[in-house]
């Protein structure tokens, strides 16, 4: 059924193309509409909520964004740190959705319901929740939120008679997208009824009641009423009739009424609100057949007259407001089959309200106020005459109509109170089990895989099938290794051309994939070359940035200009520890570093992670190795963990040994004999990775050194580990050598991108193992939500602040790149 569906989707846009063609040349601001319906949505309507956990809000058009308008409100007091996004369908609704939204991050159009887009969409922004509004079931984005793992509330529920048995025809895809909803919020008793009997289970289905008895954007003072009536030039009318939302076939049956209602009354005036303000200038000549002057609401904006019987509303969004300037309503879309309109609009006004007998589409509604006397039913225009003449003649029984519509708005309002009460169960329980269940599932799987692997290249699986896979590994690695080799002869023969930069250049890198202590390697070589006197800049390829370009300055040395997710979570660490050293990211460090010299005149750059960066000649290379790791299992990408052949040793200047503390006593003598092999002239030099402090979260990044928390108070204290590092078994080790007590490790691939819910659990986790801490990198740090980090938590959670400390070989290192340094700038 799901392929029948998204043939014929993909048919109608097809025969609709022609139809948008013409419209983006006919209306303002649907080439926009299109693009984004389309999922070509711009990055800066997108930053504010993409990937933040956003709460996503769908309404369709003009009705349904009336109904989440009060929604909106509720969400942002029951969640004030988290984005909302707001999405429409049609025109209308986004510029009634512009103008009465206010607590909205980002306003888009709904992506079209095809496949692809859908699945787009949801990836790019990743919310926590999807709430549909009403009716707004869509088969294939409720797929993509499925695939995604994103809980689906729909609110404000409401299920008419006809989507009744349109949704029956869906059949599988009614079931899959019924499924995918986690909490089905109802206006009422009847809604709750049909959702049921659509497959909806009962328990996950509850009656909030309507949010548009919520709304208070069309709250207006006596001050605005008196000046609407001035500028509709009905100022010293006795009455006003408004009509809203008429369709076509009942402006003429109004018109026959209010010809009689003028012999008894003539100052009444009459507003009449089409449904489709296109239909304006057709009314205007039906007024003229009924010898009535009637003028268009925009005209009258630019010329103030009275000269009129009519004003005919044909601007988008006022209706709400302008029912309040009514004396007697009457809601359209019921004296014809269309169903009718919501009365709320009115009613907040506590107006007396006339409707036609088909108000089928709110039912609920309109049987609550019929069965209390608060609106009247009308057949035709005689009954339509002699409504609103008894109400105009007895101002007693359009009073109790009044106090009667206002008894019943106040009763029933709490709906949007309810919903947002509701949404922070569904959340929470989402968290407490499906997000945890997902999270959990993803690790088990992502571990199994990299258990596999890691046994598989290191010969402890066996088999048929292990011994197929390792030789096609094998194979690809052969592959790998002659293609980096012919790459670095073309360099060295000069078929590649090779840059030089007028300035010292220092490169500093691995030859295996994981954690070698890069970045803290980085900072301590950069203080101490500045420290010398000259002008230092780093250059980071700026790896999972979202910045896009040729140069990104990250930080000038003395402002930082991008955030962590726009420079990448080292670039940015970079950045913070290292004042009055600029850090530049981008691809192309040959580029970056001309940048460097000639608008930031650096003595020095270091190509952060720059071994294999050979299209810039370098005057230094310090390659990192790690005595924990050795060499990997000594095998090239993919067999192994080497990035290039050990034999490429022989180009590396200086061989850092990092984290020999925590080595096995032979292995410094195993890299050492190995560098020896291949590279007689390197010096070899070793460091420590030594901690230096804990610092609470929120106080690192106000830069407050004064609240440091020194290494032995966490000694004898249970905390929890929480990484995404290359090497977090070295972290780990690390705390429990200092004295804490790591009683849960929780890891994640390398350079992760936290999200609110994932802290949440691992706290919730941490406090259940009986956590008195949560121990985190620098490196991650840069990667946890700040909505996360600025909360109020149950426990603290401490960055664990480590610098490079050097064993042996230093003084010669420093002065071996002081010598560089001299020679390079005579």
């Amino acid at each position: 059924m799901q392929i029948i569906y998204n043939i014929a989707a993909i048919l109608l846009v097809v025969i609709a193309l022609p139809i948008f063609a013409i419209r983006t040349m006919r209306e303002d601001g649907f080439w926009e509409r299109l693009k984004q319906s389309f999922g070509l949505l711009p990055p800066h309507i997108l930053d504010p909520v993409a990937k933040k956990n956003c709460i996503w809000v769908h309404a369709a058009s003009v009705g349904e964004i009336v109904a989440a308008s009060p929604l909106i409100k509720e969400f942002r007091k029951e969640f004030p740190k988290k984005p909302i996004l707001v999405s429409v369908v049609t025109n209308n609704g986004y510029a009634m959705a512009k103008r009465i939204v206010k607590d909205a991050d980002s306003i888009i159009y709904f992506p079209l319901d095809l496949p692809w887009l859908s699945s787009g969409v949801v990836r790019k922004v990743m919310p926590s929740v999807f709430l549909p509004v009403e009716t707004e079931l869509w088969p294939n984005f409720l797929k993509a939120a499925r695939k995604y793992k994103i809980p689906v509330m729909m609110v404000n529920g409401r299920i008419s008679d006809k989507s009744v048995r349109r949704y029956h025809h869906l059949r599988g895809v009614l079931k899959d997208m019924i499924g995918t909803v986690s909490k089905f919020c109802m206006q009422s008793d009847i809604d709750a009824q049909y959702i049921v009997q659509l497959g909806a289970p009962p328990e996950l289905v509850t009656v909030t009641g309507n949010t548009k008895f919520d709304q208070t954007y069309t709250d207006i003072t006596e001050n605005e009423k008196k000046i609407l009536r001035e500028e509709m030039g009905l100022a010293n009318c006795e009455m006003i009739l408004l009509a809203g939302s008429t369709h076509n076939g009942e402006e003429e049956v109004i018109f026959k009424s209010f010809s009689r209602i003028r012999e008894r009354f003539p100052k009444v005036k009459l507003i009449i609100a089409p449904r489709n303000i296109m239909r304006a200038d057709e009314i205007v000549d039906l007024a003229q057949h009924y010898h009535f002057r009637a003028s268009k609401r925009t005209a009258l904006k630019e010329k103030l007259t009275n000269q009129h019987d009519i004003v005919i509303l044909d601007t988008i969004g006022e209706l709400g407001k302008i029912y309040g300037v009514g004396d007697i309503v009457y809601v359209g879309g019921s004296l014809v089959s269309h169903g009718g309109h919501n009365i709320l609009e009115p009613a907040a006004h506590g107006k007396a309200i006339i409707v036609g007998p088909n108000m089928f589409n709110f039912k609920d509604t309109y049987a609550l106020f019929s069965a209390r006397k608060a609106c009247l039913t009308v057949k035709n225009a005689e009954d339509l005459t002699q409504a609103v003449l008894r109400l105009l003649e007895q101002p007693e029984a359009k009073k109790a109509m009044e106090d009667e519509t206002l008894s019943i708005v106040r009763e029933n309002q709490g709906a949007s109170r309810k919903s947002a009460v509701i949404l922070r169960e569904v959340l929470e329980e989402y968290k407490r089990k499906s997000t945890v269940h997902n999270i959990n599932k993803s690790d088990d799987i992502i571990e199994n895989i990299q258990s596999y692997l890691y046994k598989l290249v290191h010969g402890e699986t066996k088999g048929v099938i292990a011994n197929i896979f390792m030789r096609v590994l094998y194979f690809f690695s052969f592959i790998y290794c002659q293609l980096l080799d012919l790459k670095l002869a073309f360099y060295r023969w000069g078929v590649l051309k090779q840059y030089k930069l007028d300035c010292h250049v220092i490169s500093l890198g691995n030859i295996t994939v994981g954690g070698t202590g890069k970045t803290p390697t980085a900072q301590r070589l950069a203080v101490a070359i500045r420290d010398m006197g000259y002008k230092v800049v780093i250059l980071n390829r700026g790896y999972r940035a979202k910045w896009k370009g040729e140069v990104g300055v990250v930080s000038d040395g003395e402002k930082i200009y991008m955030s962590a997710t726009e420079a990448g979570d080292e670039a940015f660490l970079l950045a913070k520890n290292l004042p009055k050293v600029p850090v530049l990211i981008g691809a192309d460090r040959a580029v970056t570093g001309q940048y460097a010299v000639e608008q930031l005149h650096a003595d020095v750059v270091i190509l952060d992670d720059g071994y294999q960066h050979w299209r810039l000649v370098r005057d230094l290379d310090i390659l990192l190795i790690d005595a924990i790791n050795i060499f990997g299992n000594n095998y090239m990408l993919p067999r192994g963990t080497l990035r290039e052949p050990l034999n490429h040793l022989n180009r590396a200047d200086v061989c850092l040994l990092t984290k020999v503390d925590q080595a096995d006593p032979d292995a410094c003598n195993i890299i050492k004999n190995t560098v020896k092999k291949y590279n007689e002239k390197a010096l070899i030099v070793t460091s420590v990775h030594s901690p230096k402090y804990f610092v609470e979260v929120a106080d690192w990044y106000k830069g407050a050194s004064t609240h440091i928390t020194s290494i032995d108070s966490l000694r004898g204290k249970k905390v929890t580990a929480v990484s995404a590092i290359g090497n977090p078994a070295s972290f780990e080790q690390t705390i429990n050598d200092v004295g804490a007590q790591v009683i849960e490790s929780v890891r994640f691939a390398d350079h992760h991108d936290y999200t609110m819910a994932e802290m949440q659990i691992i706290m919730d986790n941490a406090i259940e193992s009986g956590s008195e801490a949560l121990i985190i990198t620098e490196k991650d740090l840069v990667k946890i939500p700040s909505e996360f980090i600025h909360s109020s938590r149950d426990l603290p959670v401490y960055v664990l602040s480590m610098e490079i400390g050097f064993i042996d070989g230093y003084h010669e290192f420093i002065e071996l790149i002081g010598t560089s340094l001299k020679n390079k700038k005579r």
